[in-house]
C-alpha cells in the first residue's frame, strides 16, 4: 500500500463551494459599500461648494437672486473645482442662484443636500 499525499477531489470540491459561497455573500455589500461611499463623497462635495456660495455672497455683497459661477469660487473660497465621483466626464456641478443648492450633474435625485 502506497502512502499518497493530497487532497482529493471532494475536498478540493468543498473548498471551492465555501470560497464561492462567501465571495456571493461579500461582493454584493462590496459594491453597496463603494456605492453608499460615492454618494456621501458627492454630498461632502455639495456641502463645500454650498459653504464656498455662502462666503462669496458674503464678501461680495451678493442677494439671493444673483447668479454664481464656478470660476467665481475657485481657487478663492474652494481650493480645485469638485467632481463628482461617478462623473467620469468631468463636468461639474450644476450652480445657478445664490439661494439655489448646486446640483449633482450625475445623480440629482440621491446625490442632494439634506
Amino acid at each position: 500500500m502506497r502512502n499518497r499525499k493530497g487532497f482529493t477531489l471532494v475536498e478540493i470540491m468543498i473548498v471551492v463551494a465555501i470560497i464561492g459561497l462567501l465571495a456571493a455573500i461579500a461582493i454584493p455589500n462590496f459594491i453597496q459599500a463603494r456605492t453608499k461611499a460615492q454618494t456621501n463623497a458627492c454630498i461632502a462635495n455639495l456641502k463645500q461648494i454650498q459653504g464656498a456660495i455662502s462666503l462669496w455672497a458674503l464678501d461680495n455683497g451678493k442677494v439671493d437672486t444673483d447668479t454664481v459661477a464656478m470660476t467665481n469660487l475657485v481657487p478663492t473660497y474652494i481650493k480645485a473645482t469638485p467632481y463628482c465621483p461617478l462623473d467620469t466626464g468631468k463636468t461639474g456641478y450644476t450652480l445657478t442662484t445664490v439661494a439655489t443648492a448646486p446640483v449633482c450633474p450625475k445623480d440629482p435625485t440621491n446625490h442632494v443636500l439634506p
